[in-house]
């Protein structure tokens, strides 16, 4: 670590049979950390069958770890294989330029996971991102909805359980995407500010980073912080919700209003 500062470093292992309860206290005390300090966050999450680069996910399991990883504005950093062919140790930060000389490969001991290594500056880089995304505004809409159109579905799903036909469903639409939508790399130095993320909401944030420090420093109780994460908790859905709302009222007058 460069710089040293306030930076919380956590590790986790998450069985493959860990149950709803305890995804839910994991879920809780994350939330409550990753809106208050920098946050870096490695483990074996065991979640391999979602796609960090689409934001899909298979199962139900891993669809509401990916919803919270949004929800919370977490941002996964790794791309390669970490265990064979899938992507299980992921690494997690909340602020940009958190991180950097992230490199994956090598086993330690006998261990088939491949190591990860990266340094962690506590006085953030403004950094240009190098992130990919697609870029929907220059999307062929027309040529994505023939391509998907020519997909003999009925033959392609005869005699596959659920989640074979969503796999075949989803490697059929990803290959459309690639021909019809182009990607771009985002060029903002300070990337950009979520749309849910509104004036209101980043008071209240705010306060409840400095209640968090008070909490810390023996001059405010758990119960006051407490009450402050339960209100930001709030407030983000609702900002998600009243952002789901009014892009669904527009979106038949304009139908790339939400990219």
């Amino acid at each position: 670590m460069e710089n040293k500062g306030d930076v919380v470093v956590g590790v986790y292992y998450r069985y493959l049979s860990q149950d709803v309860s305890t995804d839910a206290l994991l879920y809780r005390q994350l939330g409550e950390i990753s809106g208050s300090v920098a946050l870096v966050l490695m483990g074996d999450f065991n979640c391999p069958d979602i796609s960090w680069e689409y934001h899909t996910a298979v199962t139900s399991r891993s669809w509401k770890f990916l919803k919270f990883v949004g929800d919370n504005f977490l941002s996964e950093v790794l791309r390669e294989p970490t265990r064979k062919d899938a992507l299980l140790d992921l690494l997690f930060v909340n602020r940009e330029g958190i991180l950097g000389d992230v490199l994956v490969g090598g086993c330690l001991g006998h261990s088939d996971h491949e190591m990860v290594e990266f340094k962690i500056f506590s006085i953030m880089r403004k950094q240009d991102s190098r992130v990919a995304t697609l870029d929907f505004r220059r999307a062929n809409f027309k040529l994505f909805r023939e391509l998907v159109s020519r997909v003999p579905w009925d033959s392609a799903f005869e005699g596959l359980g659920v989640h074979k036909c969503w796999s075949v469903f989803k490697n059929h639409l990803l290959e459309a995407q690639e021909q019809a939508i182009p990607v771009c790399r985002q060029s903002s130095k300070r990337g950009r500010t979520p749309a849910r993320l509104n004036r209101e909401l980043l008071v209240e944030l705010k306060r409840k980073e400095k209640l968090y420090d008070l909490w810390k420093q023996g001059q405010a109780s758990q119960e006051d912080y407490r009450a402050v994460v339960r209100i930001c908790r709030e407030k983000t859905q609702k900002a998600k919700a009243q952002l789901e709302l009014k892009l669904a009222s527009v979106v038949s007058d304009n139908k790339k209003g939400f990219f």
